[in-house]
């Protein structure tokens, strides 16, 4: 949700990315608020970081992050240093740009809030403010709708205080001709590679090569501890899927939450705003009144041009350019006296003079949607699927703390639980210990427990492990295999490849190198060149960045030419540079378009880090780097 107001702007909702990374925004007047025995991580201007909002920032990108992968991510790879410095990072930033947004005085209005929210596309129901789709996204967020009002009001201001930043940026017509210039120039490249393949009969291991990379990498051959487990799962999906749910109970549910299935009656409607403070000097209202009455007078008159006269003269921002339209709107989405003046009206009337706490406003309503209310036979699906939810969340929360005593009180066999509810007693493969497991192993906690003192010795159950929202497994232990090393002759074969194929490419390399000289020495070779093939800096075709560099390093004035490039472990690339020039513009023309709001884009960050860096001066920043590297306990 907050997501859309970062896509308003082609520039800005790149820094809003950056800056709050690709997770959920966390203001700076954090809802989760620190106490005196929360160690504070970093400091900027007069606001901190505690270790609680960072602790919860980190916990929402993982959250995000699992989601993405599809619940696969590696736990570790998801609380490591990087990951912790990014955040915090993310968090100074917020810090900063909300310092200065109260020193700027940086505010969004009531009115632009509830005009945007109204406008959201996943707000709306039939082209339609809903109510009950922002009450669900809301509570969806797990926020009241003060806390995330107030979240996306930040969010606003915040894109308020970076759009003339980022939009302000000029990349100048004569660097950004000669980058775009840069970019687009083509080179004639044909390639010879030397692959360590043609050099293994030139390769050739000491006696003891094998022996002395074993012992000096014996890390490389052991076999980790592994443990083969049975397993049962208490799934509140499952449970719900079990459940029988017949037509007379959804009839039931439909005729006691009739207004959920019920759309108010929606308006649409222009407007033209004379603003004016509801606290400003009389001889501004009056000025202002006297305004909105003139065009008022012009309207009545010539009702057609309601909306050339709306985009000259409303002072709406936001509705303004589009001839005053407002879109569609329920009660509830403007303010009371707009409102009750445009309820009041009927489709194609024109109001008086509204006064508001945003000045003065000349209504037209533009289309009238009446009340309607969904019949049953329309939201049947959804109704079975709610109450089959709402009756598997019953059962699993019934169920969730007998499990766990079952399986803890019963802790010799996982017969009694699986019996008790019905469950598959399932049994994993070889899991090894620290590896990438799948599904429910992935969760640490639960191959902790496996791998524990009393899971191994003993065998007993491990406690219920809540592996997902939802799902509760609890796992046992049938065999186990200690880590252990391989024996050198059952892995002299793999090291020998190893070994050859590196000497080999060491060789590649060294001929390469040699071949190269001679090429530039004007010497002619026997090598097999590739196809010519155009490429330029930003369409490669394929080439590695080095190998991009190596060709465009190469001074066109002197060509044919060659450079290459050596790929330790994978041999060495030679290029022959045959010709150069400038693309040809008209077939270029949709990418030199790209590429220069590519170098915009260029000009904009470094703007945006620029304007950073002078924030810092103006707001301190210091980082607690002890506090940092210690983890919660």
């Amino acid at each position: 949700m907050l997501d859309i107001v970062r896509n308003n702007k082609r520039v800005t909702q790149v820094f809003l990315a950056l800056i709050t990374l690709p997770f959920a925004f966390w203001g700076v007047e954090s809802y989760v608020r620190n106490v005196d025995r929360d160690p504070e991580l970093a400091s900027v201007g007069r606001s901190k970081i505690t270790r609680q909002e960072m602790q919860a920032t980190l916990r929402e990108q993982q959250e995000r992050m699992r989601t993405q992968l599809g619940g696969k991510a590696d736990p570790a790879t998801l609380d490591t240093p990087q990951m912790r410095r990014a955040v915090l990072d993310s968090l100074v930033t917020q810090h900063l740009l909300a310092e200065q947004a109260r020193q700027s005085k940086v505010v969004v209005s009531n009115e632009q809030l509830v005009q945007f929210i109204a406008s959201v596309p996943s707000l709306q129901e039939n082209g339609r403010f809903s109510k009950e789709r922002y009450e669900a996204v809301v509570a969806s967020q797990n926020m009241s709708k003060e806390m995330f009002e107030a979240r996306l009001r930040q969010d606003m201001a915040m894109q308020q205080l970076i759009l003339p930043v980022t939009e302000g940026g000029i990349a100048g017509r004569e660097a950004s001709a000669r980058w775009l210039a840069a970019q687009m120039e083509q080179r004639e490249v044909s390639e010879a590679p030397l692959l360590p393949e043609k050099y293994l009969g030139q390769a050739k291991l000491a006696a003891d090569a094998v022996q002395k990379y074993y012992e000096a990498n014996r890390k490389q051959f052991e076999l980790p501890e592994q443990v083969r487990a049975e397993f049962v799962v208490l799934s509140r999906d499952e449970l719900a899927a079990a459940v029988a749910i017949n037509e007379e109970e959804a009839r039931k549910y439909y005729t006691s939450h009739a207004d959920r299935y019920k759309t108010g009656e929606t308006r649409r409607a222009s407007h033209i705003l004379i603003r004016v403070d509801s606290g400003a000097p009389e001889a501004a209202v009056a000025a202002a009144r006297a305004k909105a009455d003139q065009l008022l007078a012009q309207v009545r008159k010539a009702p057609a041009d309601f909306a050339k006269l709306a985009k000259d003269n409303s002072q709406d921002p936001g509705s303004a350019a589009k001839g005053g339209d407002l879109d569609w709107f329920g009660r509830g989405a403007m303010v009371k006296a707009f409102e009750d003046a445009a309820f009041a009206l009927k489709d194609g009337q024109v109001s008086d003079v509204v006064r508001s706490d945003f000045g003065f406003h000349v209504i037209r309503v533009t289309g009238v949607r009446p009340e309607h209310v969904k019949p049953f036979e329309e939201v049947k699906a959804e109704i079975l699927a709610e109450l089959k939810r709402e009756a598997g969340m019953k059962k699993y929360a019934d169920a969730a703390e007998a499990f766990g005593n079952t399986v803890y009180e019963q802790a010799d066999s996982l017969k009694p639980a699986a019996e008790k509810w019905k469950l598959d007693l399932r049994q994993s493969p070889w899991l090894a210990k620290g590896g990438k497991l799948a599904p429910p192993f992935d969760n640490q906690k639960l191959l902790a427990a496996l791998f524990s003192d009393d899971g191994l010795k003993n065998k007993r159950n491990t406690e219920a492990v809540e592996v997902a929202p939802g799902t509760l497994v609890s796992a046992r232990v049938l065999e186990h295999k200690p880590a252990a090393l391989q024996p050198l002759e059952g892995v002299r074969g793999e090291i020998e490849k190893r070994l050859l194929r590196e000497q080999a490419a060491a060789l590649a390399i060294k001929d390469g190198e040699e071949k190269l000289a001679r090429l530039r020495q004007g010497q002619a070779l026997d090598l097999k060149w590739s196809p010519v093939r155009k490429v330029s800096r930003s369409e490669a075709s394929g080439l590695p960045p080095e190998s991009v560099r190596a060709v465009f390093a190469v001074d066109a004035k002197n060509l044919p030419a060659h450079a290459g490039v050596a790929y330790p472990g994978t041999g060495y690339a030679l290029y022959r540079i045959s010709a150069a020039g400038a693309a040809e513009a008209a077939a270029n023309e949709p990418r030199a378009r790209a590429l220069a709001q590519q170098y915009a884009r260029i000009v904009a960050e470094e703007e945006f880090a620029a304007w950073l860096a002078s924030l810092k001066e103006s707001h301190p920043v210091k980082i607690n780097k002890a506090a940092l590297e210690t983890k919660d306990r």
